[in-house]
């Protein structure tokens, strides 16, 4: 069971960094200083990145879920 937990931990981690990156910058970050400046003037935001922000909060969701359960696993395995 625990090695169950740790290997989606680790799928979850590598997702949320891929999905973290994907994210469009919103000014006034680390994204500004590499470049991440230059945006379109659209305005709102489109619906592939409202599915975006969707997944990563689900696996955010999973990812957290996943740690605690982890957590009381090894705690209680006495």
């Amino acid at each position: 069971m625990e090695l169950l937990f740790t290997v989606i931990l680790m799928l979850t981690s590598a997702l949320m960094i891929l999905l973290v990156l994907l994210h469009k910058g919103r000014g006034g970050g680390l994204s500004d200083m590499f470049g991440g400046g230059v945006s379109s003037s659209l305005g709102g935001s489109s619906v592939a990145e409202r599915n975006l922000d969707r997944l990563t909060v689900g696996i955010g969701v999973i990812w957290f879920a996943t740690v605690i359960a982890l957590g009381l696993l090894l705690a209680y395995q006495g």
